[in-house]
């Protein structure tokens, strides 16, 4: 797999408040965060531009809540923010798309992703994080429609357990499994793993 000198590494809402379990119930993939912060680390060594995405909540009671404990990244997120030879970009939202935060996640990709992209090449973004079938799914949707070349590292992400219409559950790995199927068969993004992406992304 080729990985881009520019190729944009989106590490979605990796916060403190999604430790709740009481809120959030079951969730996947105990190994997201051991993965998550490897591409981090080859990303900031490659000098590689990376977007922290940050949920400030604006619904009652929740966990993500803007100025709440909850709020904060994850304490492996935090302390590798600002460590890279790239150039780092953070960007809040209230909706589920990284593309609709603050400030725009297209304008700076336009002068990243896209600046070392070559003539006829579709600019790359890799989107880890969580969750997978809710903010990284819709980030990466959005991604695909804006026509970004979008890596969807399936096992440096997880989500919850989680109840629907009719009476309706899904478990977490059922949902991650139906994302991964929509999104890789709609051509939205290809479906990745860690491996995949670390081996792509060794030089620049």
């Amino acid at each position: 797999m080729e990985i881009g000198s520019n190729a944009a590494l989106v590490v979605v809402d990796v916060q403190k408040g999604f430790e709740d379990e009481g809120f959030w119930g079951r969730r996947d993939n105990p190994a997201a965060e051991g993965n998550i912060a490897a591409l981090i680390d080859r990303w900031q060594e490659t000098g590689r531009p990376v977007v922290f995405v940050r949920h400030d909540s604006v619904r009652a009671g929740s966990p993500l809540a803007a100025g709440s404990a909850g709020n904060a990244f994850k304490d492996f997120v935090e302390e590798r923010r600002g460590k890279g030879r790239g150039r780092e970009l953070l960007v809040t939202k209230s909706v589920n798309s990284a593309f609709y935060g603050q400030p725009s996640l297209d304008l700076w990709l336009t002068g990243e992703a896209r600046g070392g992209a070559a003539d006829g090449q579709r600019a790359q973004i890799v989107v880890v994080g969580i969750q997978t079938n809710m903010c990284n799914e819709t980030t990466a949707r959005m991604g695909g429609n804006l026509g970004y070349d979008v890596l969807f590292v399936l096992d440096a992400m997880h989500t919850f357990d989680l109840a629907g219409p009719f009476g309706w559950t899904a478990t977490a790995e059922e949902l991650t499994r139906a994302t991964a199927v929509s999104l890789h068969g709609g051509g939205f993004a290809r479906v990745v793993s860690t491996e995949d992406v670390l081996g792509g992304a060794a030089g620049r």
